[in-house]
């Protein structure tokens, strides 16, 4: 029995990996309509420091695994003194913290952009004036865009902060974008690591629109996010997926944004256009197997669903289920509600760009209102 913290879609898709591989599911997550919940072969309904339901996971799984970064890094430590947790609460607490998490990567000697950690309404008074115009993150807890905000001025950084609930943030230098890529690889336990390749990035509202793959840019530029990307893992000694996104800036540099110690929205399209998926992989690194085969099979596009497609009753299916090259992957939701990820589909084509045509032809029937 493997478990899995939290009972989003990527615990479900990580549950449908293990049963194929023959592997039983025992999924924690609070909310009764879980999607992972729906389809595991144990759901715990009860929240994630519930001491109960740990033991419970703890005396029943012989691996256990999470989802989503913002997990109390406590409760996995509490389950590694009974069973193998992957990735350690002490990878995870790093991912949790943007402070932490930028001051790491400076650590391994890899650029991030620069930033000011702010813990109080003064340390704006002192930033770096080069840091304006900047983006305003909150330290914890933020995703898909939320907790953060454009700040033109220390005045602007002030009530932004304020609007925070003056709480633990980066002040972040606002950078001139040619296009944002992601490496997504595996570590197993035994140091090997494996990296997928390279997607190209498109955010809507500050979530992932659309992944392009191979990414647009150089090899020698792509090579490099992936080599970062291992360096990161092997540092932080982890064992299990992880994805690391990056800016590219005009001038050609790279420069990390984030990382998310579990498989990510970018690479879903490895469900499809890969040997191995990265929820497949995910259960490899979990039970201590070897890494599966990364290789591209094709371009492939890769475009989410959220809930705005279902503001005109039942999304118009018929688009994408009608092309020849194209999967679609609904996720179980029982409710639809602007900006949650209901689903997605992959377009496969002859070249990246072929696919990206196919793709948008798609969204755009899905979002007849969207204008690109």
């Amino acid at each position: 029995m493997l478990g899995m913290l939290g009972g989003g879609q990527l615990g479900r898709m990580f549950t449908l990996a293990a049963h194929s591989m023959g592997y039983r599911v025992t999924v924690l997550d609070p909310d009764p309509l879980s999607p992972a919940g729906a389809i595991a072969d144990v759901h715990l309904k009860a929240a994630y420091q519930d001491v109960e339901a740990l033991q419970q996971l703890a005396d029943t799984c012989e691996a256990v695994t999470t989802e989503f970064e913002n997990v109390p890094a406590e409760s996995l430590r509490w389950l590694a003194k009974h069973c193998a947790v992957r990735p350690a609460g002490d990878a995870v607490a790093i991912a949790q913290d943007r402070a932490k998490e930028k001051n790491f990567v400076r650590s391994c000697g890899i650029e991030v952009a620069p930033f000011a950690v702010i813990e109080k309404d003064a340390d704006l008074d002192v930033a770096d004036r080069k840091l304006f115009p900047g983006i305003l993150k909150r330290a914890r807890f933020g995703y898909d865009g939320k907790g953060q905000a454009r700040v033109a001025d220390v005045a602007e950084a002030k009530q932004a902060f304020a609007d925070m609930g003056s709480e633990s943030c980066v002040l972040e230098q606002r950078i001139d974008l040619a296009c944002e890529i992601s490496a997504v690889v595996a570590r197993g336990a035994n140091g090997v690591g494996t990296a997928f390749p390279v997607a190209e990035n498109r955010h809507r509202n500050g979530i992932l629109d659309v992944s392009i793959v191979p990414a647009r840019v150089s090899p020698e530029l792509a090579q490099r996010a992936a080599d970062w990307a291992l360096k990161i893992a092997a540092k932080l000694d982890y064992c299990g997926v992880l994805a690391v996104e990056f800016f590219v800036t005009k001038n050609g540099e790279l420069l990390v944004n984030e990382m998310a110690p579990r498989p990510h929205n970018s690479g879903h399209y490895t469900i499809d256009a890969c040997m191995t998926s990265q929820f497949e992989q995910q259960v490899r690194m979990l039970c201590g197997l070897p890494p599966g085969e990364t290789r591209l099979l094709s371009p492939v596009v890769m475009v989410n669903l959220l809930g705005e497609a279902w503001q005109r009753g039942a999304p118009a299916w018929d688009w994408v289920l009608a092309m020849p090259d194209a999967k679609l992957h609904l996720y179980g939701k029982h409710e639809a509600r602007p900006g949650r990820k209901m689903g997605h589909y992959c377009v496969l084509g002859d070249s990246a760009d072929s696919a990206l045509k196919s793709a948008l032809a798609a969204r755009a029937a899905l979002y007849p209102d969207w204008k690109d």
